[in-house]
């Protein structure tokens, strides 16, 4: 999850991504910003991030963003 959180920070330095748990709900991360870190995460992890898992649960936080890289690989 470090690599992740790394990744996020780095990309989107603006976000508090320690402790913001409702990313999508508060509006922090808009649909463009979802597609920029699929690709990354997708890059990164060597996944693919399929259509079952492009819903806003999915991005709500960094747990639930490495969650779903689990289940991807």
């Amino acid at each position: 999850m470090e690599q992740l959180m790394e990744m996020l920070k780095s990309n989107y330095p603006g976000i508090d991504f320690e402790n913001e748990k409702q990313l999508m709900t508060n509006g922090v991360l808009d649909s463009m910003a979802v597609v920029a870190i699929i690709a990354d995460i997708e890059s990164l992890f060597d996944v693919s991030v399929t259509m079952e898992y492009i819903q806003p649960m999915y991005f709500e936080s960094v747990e639930t963003m490495w969650e779903m890289i689990e289940e991807l690989q």
